[in-house]
């Protein structure tokens, strides 16, 4: 079994939307002897990694955690524990992951509104600021970094309307933490949570998430018996605070290898990661325009860490992908919904965000576009690339 396993995972190299590459270190961690998930010695393991985390959201918020699960149980988390049957929500929506949110406050009862944009566009300030005047809301929900789209939104104003409106802000942070500057207290968000198997480049199973003073507040006046025991944020505060209440059976491995991968952040810095996602992100766009190809989402508003790029005319989607893979051990994402077989989603996340690893991609990307009768200038993207690392 495991030389199975070995046959099909070696070499891959990841570069879609998620997960990313999990560090060697982490993998280890993955490996350690299992202790009991009350053991105290497990305690001191997590109050570790939510003082990592706490940094890594760069916020003062007691209240950080990983939850077990993915990031959309992060996700759910985070609506649903503040969302009553019949309060107002306001939902902006410019990708999947927005449309997600929807349904999630539409099931937990909530009275939802959404504030739409066109896909590969940011939510606009002035849209909110008139959503709200019209429309009051207790809670206002976004995606900072929109995988399905590739746009990286400003929270800052978003923030700053929501409070002027006594809503609280809610922020889907899954891609982008430790890829982009998220700075929670600094931008004012009241529940951000996020996902270890994009940035932090962990196996996905862990979902980060921050809540702050405002949120409390609304959490602890909450009125009806929340729907979902495994979700509940203050029976899981309680579990990994001060009292350690038995909630659920912990993903002891897992969490080891999280607390692995936050140290190897920290170890490199937070500045840095951010730099190093930035760097990574012009390049490869770079390369990508120099081969003649056009970029999807918004200029100005372009995630370092998910690239979106149309697929010519002409061009397969799916042999291109399957050329990468067949011949480089290389995926890349396609599009999602509507924009499915229309673009690719190309992700430079944690330890995948490598300049060999953009270098590779635009040498095997132009090979597969010669194959499909799309002939760039040889060369044109690695030396698009290169220009911007030269800088």
């Amino acid at each position: 079994m495991e030389d199975y396993i070995a046959a099909l995972t070696e070499g891959r190299i990841l570069m879609g939307a998620g997960p990313s590459d999990v560090h060697p270190g982490v993998l280890r961690a993955l490996g350690m002897p299992i202790i009991g998930h009350l053991d105290p010695e497990l305690f001191e393991i997590v109050n570790h990694t939510k003082d990592l985390l706490a940094k890594t959201f760069e916020t003062a918020n007691d209240f950080t955690i990983p939850i077990a699960g993915t990031g959309t149980a992060a996700m759910e988390a985070a609506l649903i524990n503040f969302i009553e049957p019949g309060d107002k929500v306001l939902i902006c929506v410019s990708g999947l992951f927005g449309e997600r949110m929807v349904d999630i406050a539409q099931r937990c009862g909530g009275d939802v509104e959404v504030l739409e944009a066109e896909w590969g566009k940011i939510i606009e300030p002035s849209d909110v600021e008139r959503a709200l005047s019209k429309r009051p809301a207790k809670v206002v929900s976004i995606v900072h970094a929109e995988t399905s789209t590739g746009v990286l939104q400003p929270i800052k104003p978003i923030a700053d309307i929501a409070h002027k409106h006594g809503a609280i802000l809610v922020v889907d942070a899954v891609t982008s933490l430790a890829g982009a500057p998220v700075r929670v207290d600094e931008t004012g968000i009241d529940v951000c949570f996020s996902a270890a198997q994009k940035c932090l480049s962990c196996p996905p199973g862990l979902a980060p998430i921050t809540v702050g003073a405002r949120a409390m507040e609304i959490l602890e006046a909450r009125k009806t018996k929340l729907h979902s025991l495994y979700l509940d944020l203050k029976a899981l505060h309680d579990r990994w605070g001060h009292h350690r209440f038995y909630h659920h059976t912990a993903p002891v491995n897992m969490l080891y290898g999280l607390y692995e991968g936050l140290k190897i952040l920290h170890d490199e810095g937070l500045e840095a990661s951010f730099q190093r996602h930035e760097l990574g992100g012009k390049a490869l766009r770079s390369g990508l325009e120099a081969m003649g190809l056009s970029l999807f989402a918004q200029e100005a508003y372009r995630s370092p860490m998910i690239t979106t790029v149309w697929i010519p005319d002409g061009v397969d989607d799916v042999r291109v992908r399957k050329h990468l893979m067949d011949n480089y051990r290389l995926e890349i994402s396609p599009g999602l919904g509507s924009f499915k077989g229309k673009i690719w989603r190309v992700g430079l996340m944690g330890r995948s965000c490598a300049r060999e690893n953009v270098m590779l991609f635009l040498t095997a990307l132009e090979e597969a576009l010669i194959a499909e009768g799309f002939s760039p200038e040889q060369g044109a993207g690695i030396a698009g690339a290169r220009e911007v690392y030269a800088r």
